[in-house]
């Protein structure tokens, strides 16, 4: 399991349980956009500039670490698709 820090497909088929974590360079956000952003980039977990998978008993902790890039990127698709 040499890459474990990028986005693998066919990790994505093990994981079981997720978490969001929020860069420093994120400021203050309401915790309507804290829940809609850390949903929108667990749905396209591939958008996501920081991942890293875990090993668990039983498959893998998928944790996102949201950053600006981020937030700039899922509000401009929002956008878009609006």
């Amino acid at each position: 399991m040499a890459a474990l820090k990028k986005y693998d497909e066919r990790l994505e088929q093990l994981v079981i349980e997720t978490r969001t974590t929020w860069d420093p360079t994120v400021g203050k956000l309401e915790d309507a956009d804290r829940k809609w952003l850390s949903k929108a980039i667990h749905n396209a977990p591939e958008l996501a500039t920081k991942i890293e998978y875990q090993r668990s008993h039983t498959g893998f902790t998928r944790e996102i670490t949201i950053t600006v890039e981020d937030i700039q990127r899922l509000y401009q698709s929002r956008l878009t698709q609006a």
